[in-house]
């Protein structure tokens, strides 16, 4: 990499807003606000509003959209074609 043209990569934690779960990754964001993580070391924390934690997709708490449904609403709203 070239050197000055690319924003600082570091240790950062982050936290999701709705579970708590922390983890530890490298990111460019910064953030004012620190916490101790369990190796001893201080890292930025910045919270998320989604993460792995809490997403539906990876809790398996995701809604399936019933689409043979909406299609027959659809079809009793405006009928069909002739």
């Amino acid at each position: 990499m070239k050197r000055g043209i690319h924003p600082d990569y570091h240790p950062v934690v982050f936290q999701d807003a709705n579970t708590g779960d922390r983890f530890l990754t490298r990111s460019t964001a910064t953030s004012e606000r620190t916490v101790e993580w369990e190796d001893g070391n201080t890292y930025p924390l910045l919270t998320v509003e989604i993460s792995s934690a809490s997403h539906p997709f990876w809790t398996g708490t995701q809604r399936i959209m019933d689409s043979a449904g909406q299609v027959e609403k659809f079809r009793r709203r405006y009928g069909t074609r002739t």
